[in-house]
């Protein structure tokens, strides 16, 4: 279903943009005067196919999962805490939840692949393919199979969240260990070292860094991932809610959705998406930059500039949020601005350029 879901993504609609960058230059500014407002705006025109479109239907979708790798020791927290803050979600009082209720988006919480067996729940969306990944470090993360899995499970979620409405989604994520599989990815996918890619995580110090980045160099020594094969990258490094994240990002394109990536691990799952649709790339909005290193390294491979510089960490799909709110601003003013002709204002006199 991926493939063709691949080769059913369009490139980014010129007559849409054309008219949105004409409306543009006829608001009652100076033209460029709203900076990456003006050029946010053309690019969501290009990629819903509207010369000004609108921003009613919002989501997040934020997927969890576990990680075999968290047994090395790479993370300060312990495993059970994927699946209590996945309940954390589900009653609304994580940073995700505060913040996509500001902006008002509905956030989707996913089980890709978290250890335990979590009780239903009306919000909860069980796309399970095992119960966590195995230990990376020791051998592939999952099988050529599960990664499959795990990207049209993402697929078929996105489909589902258009019957509901749909003109934004922003990714999330969730994962004791997901930074040590994301920077794994990112060496893999990039070609950088793994010292300069591999982050403090949930803020573990020096000595436990530096065990880190020996763990992930181990991970890439024993699986060697081929980078020219994307699922290959992500079956032996990657992790489930990754994998789901791609096929988001997949399913979007394909429907002409902005994708709103978060921090480092919507980064990577980016990374692997465009590596499979390199067509994807001109869907996404880097909504922020992420204090984990290895998101710039990232970003920078990609071509994105962030919309914000926060110095946030924690994942979630918060900084998507905030970027969406910036994102429906940009079309905003596109869309309710008076021009010149509207509003009575005389125009520049560009007669002496």
């Amino acid at each position: 279903m991926y493939l063709e879901t691949i080769q059913e993504i369009k490139p980014l609609d010129e007559a849409a943009m054309s008219a949105a960058r004409q409306r543009q230059s006829n608001l009652t500014k100076p033209q460029g005067s709203l900076g990456r407002l003006e050029e946010l705006s053309i690019k969501v025109a290009g990629i819903r196919g509207q010369a000004i479109p609108r921003l009613e239907h919002k989501a997040i979708v934020t997927m969890a999962a576990d990680h075999g790798v968290v047994a090395e020791g790479v993370s300060l927290f312990p495993q059970e805490v994927t699946a209590q803050m996945v309940q954390n979600f589900l009653h609304g009082g994580a940073g995700i939840n505060v913040l996509a209720r500001q902006v008002g988006a509905r956030v989707v919480v996913v089980d890709m692949g978290v250890r335990t067996d979590l009780e239903p729940h009306s919000s909860l969306v069980s796309r399970k393919v095992a119960y966590g990944t195995r230990n990376m470090a020791r051998g592939p993360a999952m099988t050529r199979e599960e990664a499959l899995q795990a990207i049209e499970a993402g697929i078929e979620i996105l489909e589902g969240e258009l019957e509901k409405g749909l003109d934004i989604v922003g990714s999330g994520d969730m994962g004791v260990g997901n930074t040590t599989a994301s920077s794994a990815i990112t060496a893999a996918i990039t070609g950088e070292s793994v010292a300069k890619v591999a982050g403090r995580g949930t803020g573990i110090g020096d000595r436990q860094l530096r065990h880190k980045v020996k763990v992930i160099e181990r991970a890439l020594r024993v699986n060697q991932p081929d980078a020219a094969d994307p699922l290959d990258v992500l079956a032996k490094v990657g992790g489930f809610e990754i994998g789901g994240l791609v096929g988001v990002m997949i399913g979007a394109a394909r429907h002409r959705i902005p994708i709103v990536i978060d921090g480092f691990i919507s980064g990577a799952a980016a990374l692997i998406a465009t590596r499979m649709a390199p067509k994807l790339g001109d869907f996404l909005i880097a909504g922020h930059i992420s204090a984990e290193r290895g998101h710039r390294v990232a970003l920078k491979h990609l071509g994105l500039e962030p919309l914000l510089d926060l110095e946030m960490r924690l994942g979630e799909g918060t900084g998507a949020a905030l970027a969406i709110f910036i994102i429906e601003a940009a079309l905003r003013t596109l869309a309710e601005m008076a021009t010149f002709a509207e509003a009575g204002v005389a125009e520049a006199n560009n007669k002496l350029k």
